[in-house]
C-alpha cells in the first residue's frame, strides 16, 4: 500500500532549501564586496539589500530562523570568493550571472510546482524581482570589458574536443596496432576537427547577425523606429578561433596519455574522466544546471562514445584487414 505523501514535511523541506539558498546569495554578495574594485562596489551595494528582503521574506513565510549554512554551502562559498579573488571581475561577474540564472531556474521550477497555492504566489512575488530589478543590475553593466559568453564557449569547445577525440582515439587503438598510427590519425582529426568547429561558429554567428539585421529593418519599417540589432559582444573571427582553439585543447586530453607512453585505451579514459568532471561542473554552474546531472549525463556520453568506437574499429580491423 503506498504511504501517504506528507505535504507538510516537503513544505518543510522547500523552506528551507528557499531559506539556504538566500543566505548563500546573500553572504556571498557580501563576502565579494569586500574584494571588489571601487566601480563594482555599487552593484552590490544593490543587490545586497534585495537579497536580505528575500531571505526575510522566507524566513517570516515558513517561520524558519536558520541564519548558518550548512556544510556544503559553506565549502561552496569558500571555492567561489577565491575564484572571485584569483580572476577578478571576469570571476566575479560569472559568479553573479550564475548565481542570477540558477535562482530564476530555481523559482521558475518551484512556482510551476505550487502555483495556485501561497507558496506559489510568493514565488512569483519573487520572481518579478528577480526578472525586474536583479537582471537589470546585473545586466546594466555595460561598461565591463569581460564576455561570460566566451568563457562558456571556452569550456563547450573543450567539452566537444574531449569526446569527440576520445571516440576517435579509442577506435584508433581498436583498429591499428601501431602506436605512432593511432597518434598520426588522432593528430589529423583533431586538427580537422578544430577547423570545422571554428567554421561551424563562424557561419553559425554570421547567420545569427544577419537574421537580428532583418528583424531590426523589419521592425523599423513596421513600426518607424530604428529597431535595435543586439551589440555582438565579439566578431565572428574571434568566436570562431575561440571555439576552434578551445575544442583542439580538449582534444588533446585523450591524445596526452598516448604521447607518454599510454598502450591502451584505459589510461586516455581515465584521464578524460577526471578532466570532464571538472568542466561538466563548471559548464553546470555557468549555466545554471544541476551538476550531478551535468556530471552524470557526460560520463555515460564519454563511455557510449568509447564503447561504440571500439566496437567499430574492430569491426573495421575484422573487415578490412587491417594491420597497421
Amino acid at each position: 500500500m503506498a504511504q501517504p505523501v506528507n505535504f507538510r514535511n516537503m513544505e518543510h523541506q522547500l523552506g528551507k532549501e528557499l531559506v539556504l539558498d538566500e543566505l548563500f546569495d546573500l553572504t556571498l554578495y557580501k563576502r565579494i564586496r569586500e574584494i571588489v574594485s571601487d566601480d563594482l562596489k555599487p552593484l552590490f551595494d544593490e543587490l545586497i539589500p534585495t537579497e536580505t528582503k528575500h531571505l526575510k521574506f522566507w524566513q517570516d513565510f515558513f517561520s524558519l530562523d536558520v541564519n548558518e549554512l550548512d556544510l556544503r554551502r559553506r565549502l561552496k562559498l569558500s571555492l567561489l570568493t577565491a575564484v572571485a579573488r584569483v580572476f577578478g571581475n571576469l570571476g566575479i561577474h560569472l559568479v553573479i550571472e550564475a548565481i542570477e540564472v540558477y535562482g530564476v531556474r530555481k523559482y521558475i521550477t518551484v512556482w510551476d510546482k505550487y502555483k495556485g497555492t501561497p507558496t506559489g504566489e510568493a514565488v512569483h512575488k519573487i520572481l518579478e524581482d528577480e526578472f525586474q530589478h536583479e537582471d537589470e543590475i546585473v545586466s546594466s553593466a555595460s561598461e565591463r570589458l569581460i564576455h561570460p559568453e566566451r568563457v562558456r564557449d571556452i569550456f563547450l569547445g573543450l567539452n566537444d574536443g574531449l569526446v569527440e577525440i576520445l571516440g576517435a582515439v579509442s577506435g584508433f587503438f581498436a583498429a591499428l596496432s601501431s602506436i605512432p598510427a593511432v597518434i598520426a590519425a588522432s593528430a589529423a582529426v583533431a586538427v580537422a576537427g578544430s577547423i570545422s568547429m571554428a567554421a561551424g561558429a563562424f557561419g553559425a554567428l554570421n547567420s545569427e547577425k544577419e537574421v537580428e539585421r532583418v528583424e531590426a529593418a523589419k521592425k523599423e519599417f513596421i513600426d518607424g523606429k530604428l529597431g535595435e540589432v543586439k551589440a555582438g559582444s565579439s566578431s565572428a573571427a574571434e568566436s570562431a578561433f575561440v571555439v576552434g582553439v578551445s575544442y583542439f585543447f580538449g582534444a588533446l586530453v585523450p591524445v596526452l596519455p598516448v604521447l607518454l607512453g599510454a598502450v591502451n585505451i584505459f589510461w586516455s579514459l581515465g584521464f578524460a574522466a577526471v578532466v570532464m568532471v571538472f568542466i561538466s561542473t563548471v559548464i553546470a554552474f555557468l549555466s545554471g544546471m544541476r551538476m550531478r546531472k551535468r556530471i552524470v549525463t557526460n560520463l555515460v556520453t564519454l563511455l557510449i562514445a568509447v564503447a561504440v568506437t571500439y566496437g567499430v574499429g574492430l569491426l573495421a580491423r575484422s573487415i578490412f584487414g587491417i594491420s597497421i
